[in-house]
């Protein structure tokens, strides 16, 4: 288990013996200060936990301004080259700024956004990919390996240090799942800074929750990891639901209702897919560490689930309401799951 620096950003800390953070992106344009606004709340009440912007220009900063008035959660300023965003954000009140200090100028420039940030203690995350390499470093490896990835984040971080600049947490993200697993594994060893977790450009919703979960939930097995982001070509609440439920698949998120389901057979007598598929989406307004299943066969279903709080199992026609394998109820099938959160409602 990796044990990593702690760092605040806002109200929330990552890093040292912290739960994972999960964090999203806004899409929209940042002109669009009322659209952000309804996103970023929208995620907030999906279980975001950490909200990143873009600010491209001088005039987006009062986006800033706009997300921290109406949320409860941390604000991360998305900056590329211009330092002087960094300085107006930090003033604007952003928890966290993401800037690679070899973009942003000479050791002036670099030096006033430390000095900065150190004063309002606001933490800088280094976001390095694969399309961001410096020509050097790209030169020297002959592609985006993950060895190329470390060299330009330990880079990007001693910009800072040479300030006495610490509070850093670093991203090393590739499309490729093999190099953003290695590269994350090489700079757990050589660093203590959190590092923020995901597959960059993983595609649409299927392929891109298969990737990230096989890149993220790969490094988390290992204790690597603070922070983590399902980067999807969808709505960014699929984003915060598909990363609460790596977590859950882990047992790192034990606060939200996990669910179990068979994958049906020839015994089956019941919709099992219909009734799976609404009791996951109604659980998703469900704020309660229950493990929950739907099983499709009466004979075997509550003794294969007994480890579950609460659960229902088909018929034919009707099903049974379970609790730790013990049948308490049986109903008709169209009953089942409006009893059955009946029940989670009193546990």
């Amino acid at each position: 288990m990796r044990h990593s620096k702690e760092v605040r950003i806002g109200n929330i800390a990552i890093g040292g013996n912290q739960p994972i953070a999960v964090q999203s992106m806004l899409n929209i344009p940042a002109e669009d200060i009322e659209g952000n606004v309804k996103q970023a709340l929208r995620l907030e009440k999906a279980g975001c936990q950490i909200i990143r912007t873009a600010v491209p220009h001088l005039d987006n900063v009062p986006l800033i301004c706009a997300l921290k008035e109406v949320l409860h959660i941390p604000v991360v300023a998305d900056i590329h080259f211009d330092y002087r965003i960094a300085l107006a954000c930090a003033d604007a009140g952003v928890d966290k700024i993401r800037i690679n200090p070899g973009n942003i100028g000479d050791d002036a420039k670099v030096k006033e956004v430390a000095e900065k940030c150190k004063q309002k203690e606001i933490p800088i995350r280094i976001g390095v990919n694969s399309g961001s390499l410096e020509k050097s470093i790209l030169y020297k490896y002959g592609s985006p390996c993950a060895e190329a990835l470390v060299e330009s984040a330990l880079y990007h971080a001693s910009l800072l240090e040479k300030f006495d600049f610490n509070d850093i947490v670093i991203s090393l993200k590739s499309s490729n799942v093999h190099t953003m697993i290695e590269a994350y594994t090489q700079l757990s060893r050589q660093c203590e800074y959190p590092l923020h977790l995901g597959v960059t450009e993983a595609g649409t919703k299927e392929m891109g929750i298969v990737k990230s979960s096989i890149g993220i939930g790969a490094l988390l097995q290992q204790g690597i990891g603070d922070t983590i982001r399902v980067s999807l070509t969808a709505d960014p609440v699929e984003e915060i639901y598909a990363a609460n439920n790596i977590l859950k698949a882990l047992d790192l998120k034990q606060d939200e209702p996990y669910l179990i389901s068979c994958p049906t057979c020839g015994r089956t007598k019941i919709d099992l897919i219909s009734l799976a598929s609404e009791v996951e989406a109604r659980l998703k307004d469900v704020h309660k560490p229950i493990k929950v299943a739907v099983m499709g066969c009466v004979v075997n279903g509550p003794g294969e689930a007994r480890e579950a709080d609460i659960g229902i199992a088909g018929g034919d026609g009707e099903g049974l309401i379970f609790k730790k394998g013990k049948t308490i109820m049986k109903l008709p099938e169209e009953q089942l799951i409006d009893k059955l959160f009946e029940e989670i409602e009193t546990l």
